[in-house]
């Protein structure tokens, strides 16, 4: 049988989730203006809604910049990261980058996981290529490296997340601490699933899970509780 990594499998038998609601089927509407981001995208979302309103940056949260909340919706650019990000910041070959990070989001939406609610995606051409905007709603909460001292409820739903990702055979390559988004009360969200995958039955994830969130965490100078979450000891 031919795997492939982007088809969604069925849910394990001891998936720890609620399954939620289907999402509406996207609708692709062409040669749009969205706000602050100037003209010519196709807007990709459910029923062809396009955000509209004043857009507001977001303050305080990671990543590499040009992050947008307009109404409920956050706007996300598209931007590399490591060196290729001095070369190419934004282009890419084509939108099926955007797509198939939707796809996998989606999937994990109706899932049940946790995770901020999919709303679709947008892209136009760009040089030899197309740059993108992920669209999400909105979600409150915080980035866990702002709030360290977690309570023994909260580490375990941040445990009980990663182990039903690698239950599922989900691999997050850009899974780190930063993507972890802890609830205004309880709960934890996950976010940032390009570039995610789904592996061959019985891929052992774990170990890479936890060595990713290991070098997240000596980056962001975390406290040895942090490490405590995922098993792991602080390292020098």
């Amino acid at each position: 049988m031919i795997h492939d990594p982007y088809i969604v499998p069925p849910l394990p038998d001891t998936w720890p989730f609620e399954p939620g609601r289907a999402l509406h089927p996207l609708g692709c509407r062409v040669n749009l203006e969205l706000p602050g981001f100037g003209g010519g995208w196709r807007v990709c979302t459910p029923g062809g809604l396009v955000p509209s309103g004043e857009p507001v940056p977001l303050a305080g949260v990671f990543g590499r910049g040009g992050i947008v909340r307009i109404g409920d919706m956050v706007l996300r650019p598209y931007r590399r990261g490591g060196l290729l990000r001095h070369i190419n910041e934004r282009t890419y070959r084509t939108h099926l980058r955007f797509a198939a990070e939707h796809a996998v989001h989606r999937g994990l939406w109706e899932a049940g996981f946790p995770t901020v609610e999919p709303l679709g995606y947008a892209w136009r051409p760009s040089g030899f290529g197309v740059e993108g905007i992920l669209i999400t709603r909105m979600a409150g909460g915080e980035p866990w490296p702002r709030r360290w001292d977690l309570s023994a409820d909260r580490a375990d739903e941040i445990r009980l997340a990663i182990r039903s990702l690698c239950q599922w055979g989900l691999w997050s390559p850009d899974l780190n601490a930063t993507n972890i988004l802890l609830g205004p009360e309880r709960g934890v969200f996950l976010l940032d699933w390009d570039r995610a995958r789904f592996e061959p039955a019985g891929t052992d994830l774990w170990p890479r899970y936890r060595a990713r969130l290991e070098r997240s965490l000596r980056k962001l100078g975390a406290p040895p509780e942090a490490f405590a979450v995922i098993g792991s000891a602080s390292l020098p």
